[in-house]
Order: structure tokens, then sequence, then C-alpha cells
């Protein structure tokens, strides 16, 4: 009675062990598809590109653009498909300008003349950094550039600096190139540049 006993007991063991094992290993598995699942969920929204405004609005130094973006309500139309250049100016572009300028500027009676700023920095297509180089060594040393807005820019190179001159014959320098959207680039400029009207 004892053997029968105890072979119970050491079968009841093994099915008990055995059936935990099982559950380990689903458990594992269960984790293992979890864990693949964030990676891929994680892969996705990383490879998934932003664009020229989702980047803007990530980058702090730009808040003062995107204030301006929003004011003139241009979010959408950034937001397109384009392809767009967009010469963002930085916080210490804009805070270049006359004190009192921005904050005038994004009041609602002056959206049509921020809107028409805006757009000056805009130009239809995506220019890479060496697009543009190419470009004005290919035109003599200067290229002049239609904007969004309708006026024009001027880029001409000092050194390896490529200079933005507006219609009032403002110079802006690039300082940094190549920041790719997914419907564009944007290229930061240290100085706002204004279109005549």
């Amino acid at each position: 009675m004892k053997k029968v006993i105890l072979s119970l007991s050491v079968i009841a063991m093994i099915a008990f062990t055995s059936c935990k094992n099982n559950e380990n290993k689903e458990n594992e598995s269960q984790k293992d598809e979890a864990a693949m699942e964030a990676e891929s969920s994680a892969e996705e929204t990383m490879a998934e590109p932003q664009t020229v405004v989702e980047i803007a609005v990530g980058n702090e130094d730009f808040s003062t653009l995107v204030t301006a973006v929003k004011a003139a309500e241009l979010v959408e139309t950034l937001n397109s498909e384009g392809p767009f250049t967009v010469f963002a100016p930085t916080n210490a572009a804009f805070a270049k300008l006359p004190e009192g300028t921005v904050a005038t500027l994004v009041e609602p009676e002056n959206k049509e003349q921020l809107t028409g700023i805006l757009t000056y920095h805009v130009v239809s297509g995506k220019f890479m950094a060496a697009d543009v180089v190419a470009a004005i060594n290919d035109n003599g040393g200067s290229l002049v550039i239609p904007t969004v807005q309708g006026e024009e820019l001027t880029a001409t190179l000092e050194g390896e600096s490529v200079i933005l001159t507006d219609a009032n014959g403002n110079k802006s320098t690039i300082v940094m190139t190549d920041v790719d959207a997914s419907n564009g680039v944007i290229h930061a400029i240290d100085a706002v540049v204004m279109p005549k009207s």
C-alpha cells in the first residue's frame, strides 16, 4: 500500500511539475510575444518620420516659430504632403527683431502680415544643403529662390556658410542644415527674413 501511495504522489508531483513547466513556458512565450510587439511598436514610432511642424514642435529652439505658425493658422498647411524646404528662424533669430514685434505679429488682426512673413521662409520642393550649394555654384555664385509667399530670397556663399538675402537686403545665415522631415526639410537660420510687402 505504501508503494502505491508513494507512486501516486510521485505521479502527482511529476504531473504538477510538468503543468508548472508548461505554464512557465506559456508565460515566457507570452512575455516574448509582448516584448516583440512592444519592440516592433517602438521601431514603428521611431521609424515614422515627422512633418516639418512636428519636428519644430519637438525642438525648443523653434518655440517662437511654432507660436507664430499656430497664430497664422499654418499648421495644417505645413503638415500637408509638401514637400517643403523651410528656412526656420530660431528663437534667437526672432529675438533680433525690434522689441514687441513678435507679440504684435501674433495678434489676430496681423494674421495676414504674419502669414506673409512665415510663407516667405518656405520654398516649394525639398532642397538639401548640398543641392543649395551646388545650385549656387552652378549659377555663378548666386541663386534666386522663389518662396511660397511669392517674393524671392537670394542664396550666396560666404566661406562654407550659405547666406540668404531677403527682398530688403537683410542677411541671414543658415546655422543648421538638413533636418529631414516626412514632408520636406528644415534649415535653421539666425535671422528672420522679411518680404517687401
